[in-house]
This record gives structure tokens, C-alpha cells and sequence, in this order.
């Protein structure tokens, strides 16, 4: 699993507009990983929608959040419209599935998703922050701004 301190595995995903989101393209901001197992549960919905809520805190912090699942584009397309989410980047990490949630350490091979997790990468591309969380609750947004806050 990454660790704070260690280099960021960039990583090229689409998001649920066709967009395509380079994480080394982010370079002088801040990135939160937000890992969500699976679309279209309760926890997951609300997770995404805490990063949506707090977009304009995010960008006051120079930090870009963005969800992240094995889902492919068309489900995360449908479920952003039905949630609302059109500022926030929900990324397919669909194909080859889970790659960038292997590449941190995070993916529940038995399950075939990620774990839930929150992941900080700094400007200068390091790890900086990393929390996995139990599966069926909500990460404390909150916690992730304080930690942003601080530094």
C-alpha cells in the first residue's frame, strides 16, 4: 500500500464525461483521491457528494478532488446525473480493472474493487495522505479539509 512520502503513481483515467484526468497533469495543485468501492450504493453516493458539496472549499486550497471506481463510464455518467455531480470528476478505473487502485495498494482482489480510501497527493506529485476506511460507512470530509488546511 502507498505510504505518505512515497512518489505518486500517475495514472490517466476518464471521467464520467469522456474527459480524460492525468494525475501528473495536476502538477502545482493538490489532488484527493477519494476511492469509492462500487457506484449506486448509499455510502458511495454520499462520499461523492461530500467532494461536491465542498468543491469551491477544495479549489481554496488548491486541491483538485476527485472519485474514484471500477465502474465503467456509462454507469458513472448515469449516476452523476442522478446525484447531481457536474463539477466533480468521478474517474473510470474500469479498464484494465482497478489498475490505479493496484498501483496504491488498494484493490480487494476477492472483491474485484477498492477499498474505500482517501488519498492526498502534494504539487510536487508525493503521497502526503492515505486513509482507508470500512467499507459501509462515509469518509469524514471534514477530516480530509483540516488536513488540507494545515498545510
Amino acid at each position: 500500500m502507498a505510504q505518505p512520502g512515497d512518489p505518486a503513481r500517475n495514472f490517466s483515467l476518464k471521467d464520467q464525461n469522456d474527459k480524460t484526468f492525468g494525475l501528473y497533469e495536476q502538477a502545482g495543485k493538490r489532488v484527493l483521491l477519494s476511492f469509492h468501492p462500487l457506484a449506486w450504493t448509499d455510502f458511495c453516493a454520499a462520499q461523492v457528494k461530500s467532494l461536491e458539496e465542498n468543491r469551491e472549499m477544495f479549489t481554496s486550497l488548491n486541491c483538485v478532488p476527485v472519485g474514484i471506481s471500477v465502474d465503467s463510464r456509462p454507469c458513472k455518467q448515469a449516476w452523476a446525473q442522478s446525484l447531481g455531480i457536474t463539477k466533480t470528476p468521478l474517474l473510470c478505473d474500469f479498464w484494465p480493472h482497478g489498475t490505479v487502485a493496484q498501483k496504491y495498494g488498494i484493490f480487494r482482489d476477492e472483491n474485484g474493487f477498492s477499498e474505500r480510501a482517501n488519498i492526498i497527493v502534494d504539487e510536487k506529485q508525493k503521497v502526503i495522505f492515505i486513509k482507508i476506511y470500512p467499507v459501509h460507512s462515509v469518509p469524514d470530509i471534514r477530516e480530509i479539509i483540516a488536513f488540507l488546511q494545515k498545510g
